[in-house]
């Protein structure tokens, strides 16, 4: 396959055609002056060189207008194909070809280039556009080299057929600010797009030397193909722009079109009426999962979504709270489980039960103005202090934009709202913007916690974890804890306080205030809990009365915080609760 990329078009990518229509103009303009340059040259052939000035004057047009059509079809700072000529070559690489014959789209976007652009300046960012397109350019050119030494694209195509490289060349195009685009007709094969695209992210992170500093350009890209994932050329490009969004927000890297991350399909499109619907409605319930130390106090409860999608069944919060923020839904389903968490809180302390509640917040929440005020206005409205509630945020947030994120933070701080990291250990933490944020709590990722007793590198992740937050001052919760020997674990290393299966399932409201009327609520724990010399001795039996009315509790995740063996640390429920929660507890569920 020939993969010389040239440069800008210097003319429409309709080839001949627009060339023979440019042609035909010229020679429209000048048909009324060749029967008087005849007669002229008859009779007066001294005249014949004043026709020079017309000719030149349709000559200069015809030049202006083949200019004025290749302008409009290129970017003026790379001098490459712009989007509209990307499309309309998308389209004659479809229309050429045989329903047999698959089109690659492979779109790509450079991570925080906003920030470097207003660090540096334009003029600067523009230079800097200028040799991103040239390395692109040059990793698409035949016996290109690796990128940071890793797979070339000739190494990507030396694995496809004949039949499958096509002869059309590709087309790299700028769509405009920091995104670019390659066209590979004849390049069908997700697989292959995939590492195609690899190698270019890798060619554009080779460092750059800018007015002295050397840069490191990071990438995302997006891949589509036609006709699998497209029926035609703007669907392609859209969708392509649907995976290179997914990309960036999960920082993958690389990500295939996949229908079901697109909100603009029949499904998603449905489903987020029916999530706006239940927003109205209340159907969507908060669910509440308890925080426990080890010495049995329950220092908090997380806030978690649950919703039942009429004559659907139970919809994935993964999948209703990605849609919520890709459509532009999210600030009214934050705000929506911030009114219902505070509203909780409030009937929580009005019957005695003094605990904290963490709410779940997207990076666009904080980084939205005002939102400060907004969760100040929902604990003023219902009397609530604001140390009874947290924010979670995750790792993400360190990379959109800092500086913003730490104010609004501050913000939240100075009113007195707690602050825990989530996921910690999932993303790319960098530690001076860790230590520039005010939080005070620091959450361990349930696939880290989840295998620490059978992988040595997932407990060696987790031991560090709470070495540094406590070295920064931070507490540690670690999720996902389902055993007796991960919580042994997790004692032994330090860890302040657990949620999981092990301690309780997330339950609905009712449920919740039965559990918190049996255990101990507090503060959570400021200093490191040491682990226990050795464990205590086992308790004797339980009265029969008393174990009965305990069984169903406990099988229900509800019964206590610790392992049978820490029975003592707890004391027993109040025999005065035990018909409320037998009434309130359903039958026991199997662990997921």
């Amino acid at each position: 396959m020939d993969r010389t990329t040239g440069g800008a078009p210097t003319r429409p990518p309709q080839g001949v055609a627009g060339a023979v229509l440019l042609l035909g103009v010229l020679l429209a303009g000048a048909a009324p002056l060749i029967p008087l340059a005849v007669l002229v040259y008859r009779y007066e052939p001294e005249l014949l060189p004043l026709f020079a000035v017309p000719l030149a004057v349709l000559v200069a047009a015809w030049r202006i207008a083949r200019d004025r059509a290749r302008d409009q079809l290129t970017d003026p700072l790379t001098d490459l194909p712009n989007r509209q000529a990307l499309l309309l070559a998308t389209q004659e690489a479809i229309a050429d070809h045989g329903d047999d014959y698959s089109v690659g789209l492979i779109l790509l976007d450079l991570d925080r280039f906003r920030s470097l652009n207003d660090t540096l300046g334009h003029t600067a960012g523009d230079r800097l556009l200028v040799h991103i397109a040239r390395r692109l350019h040059r990793a698409l050119r035949p016996g290109a080299p690796s990128g940071l030494g890793g797979e070339s694209v000739d190494d990507a195509f030396a694995a496809l057929s004949p039949p499958e490289r096509g002869s059309s060349r590709p087309v790299v195009a700028r769509m405009g600010g920091d995104e670019f685009a390659v066209l590979m007709p004849g390049i069908g094969c997700p697989d292959t797009l995939e590492r195609v695209a690899k190698t270019l992210i890798a060619e554009l992170a080779a460092p750059i030397r800018l007015d002295g500093l050397l840069l490191v350009l990071e990438a995302s890209a997006g891949v589509c193909v036609y006709p699998e994932h497209a029926q035609d050329a703007e669907s392609l490009l859209r969708r392509a722009d649907v995976a290179m969004g997914h990309a960036q927000r999960g920082r993958s890297g690389v990500e295939c079109y996949d229908e079901t991350q697109d909100a603009d399909t029949p499904y998603r499109i449905g489903l987020l009426g029916d999530l706006r619907r239940a927003l109205e409605t209340r159907e969507v319930q908060l669910h509440y999962q308890p925080k426990v130390a080890f010495d049995g106090r329950v220092v908090g409860l997380e806030a978690l979504l649950r919703w039942e999608r009429p004559g659907q069944g139970r919809v994935s919060p993964d999948e209703f709270v990605g849609l919520a923020e890709s459509s532009g839904l999210m600030p009214r389903l934050t705000d929506y489980v911030l009114e219902s968490a505070v509203g909780q809180l409030a009937l929580w302390r009005g019957q005695g039960l003094q605990v904290q509640v963490a709410v779940n917040v997207s990076p666009r929440d904080v980084l939205n103005p005002g939102f400060a005020q907004r969760v100040a206005g929902h604990l003023v409205r219902h009397g609530v202090p604001a140390h009874a509630l947290q924010l979670e945020i995750t790792e993400r947030l360190l990379l959109d934009d800092s500086r913003l994120a730490a104010e609004t933070l501050a913000e939240l701080r100075e009113y007195g709202v707690g602050m825990s990291l989530d996921d910690f250990g999932t993303g790319y933490s960098s530690l001076v913007r860790l230590r520039s944020l005010p939080v005070g709590e620091l959450k361990i990722d349930r696939s880290f916690v989840s295998r620490m007793v059978a992988d040595d590198h997932d407990a060696a992740v987790v031991r560090c974890s709470v070495e540094l937050a406590h070295s920064l001052g931070l507490t540690v919760v670690a999720e996902g804890v389902e055993d007796d020997e991960t919580w042994e674990r997790l004692h032994s290393m330090g860890v302040d306080a657990v949620q999981g299966w092990l301690v309780s399932a997330a339950l609905p409201a009712e449920q919740a205030t039965a559990w918190l009327r049996v255990h101990r609520t507090g503060a959570p724990p400021v200093e490191r809990m040491a682990p226990p010399a050795a464990l205590p001795a086992p308790l004797p039996a339980l009265p029969p009365q008393l174990g009965a009315g305990l069984a169903s509790g406990l099988a229900a995740g509800l019964s206590s915080a610790l392992p049978p063996s820490r029975w003592q640390q707890v004391g027993q429920p109040v025999p005065a609760v035990q018909a409320e929660i037998a009434a309130a507890v359903p039958p026991p569920a199997k662990r997921a």
